[in-house]
């Protein structure tokens, strides 16, 4: 977890103020012992957790991928090849909605909007250096034109049966 207890804070401001404007039917789900705190869902969601990623096509319709998903400091993070279609889906719109779900145990999902990391953006460094050292390689050296994203979150929720 490398989470400060500031971004600990900040996530778990998301997640009741996601909550509390969730519609009542997710209400009635997601709550009690199910409805996950933010320490839980971090405690949860250490290395690579396969995320279903959906982005918007140019006709505004929805598609769905999966992608390699590391949370880091309360944000997701996931790369793509330039030439794959939710690369050109996310230059022309950002917007993504995000879910890890493992059966009826552990399920999060999160709405955001997917901003591209650079050399210039400050987690850049931490970023690529913990992709490093989950698969060895740099990921930016996985081909000639490697994007990596940051889900920048609006709206985030977790249930589950942890502990």
């Amino acid at each position: 977890m490398r989470e400060t207890a500031d971004e600990v804070a900040a996530m778990q401001a998301l997640m009741d103020a996601s909550y509390a404007r969730s519609t009542s039917h997710l209400r009635e789900i997601v709550s009690g012992p199910r409805r996950l705190t933010a320490e839980q869902v971090l405690a949860e969601l250490v290395g690579m957790k396969v995320l279903t990623l959906a982005t918007v096509t140019a006709a505004g319709e929805p598609r769905l991928s999966a992608v390699d998903g590391h949370l880091l400091h309360g944000s997701w993070t996931f790369g793509t090849d330039g030439r794959a279609a939710k690369a050109t889906h996310l230059a022309a719109r950002p917007a993504v909605s995000a879910a890890h779900v493992d059966g009826e145990r552990l399920g999060v999902f999160c709405h955001g909007r997917a901003v591209r990391l650079t050399p210039a953006d400050p987690l850049w460094t931490e970023t690529i250096e913990h992709w490093t050292a989950h698969y060895g390689p740099d990921p930016t050296t996985w081909g000639a034109d490697v994007r990596m994203f940051r889900v920048e979150p609006t709206w985030l929720v977790g249930y589950g049966t942890v502990a």
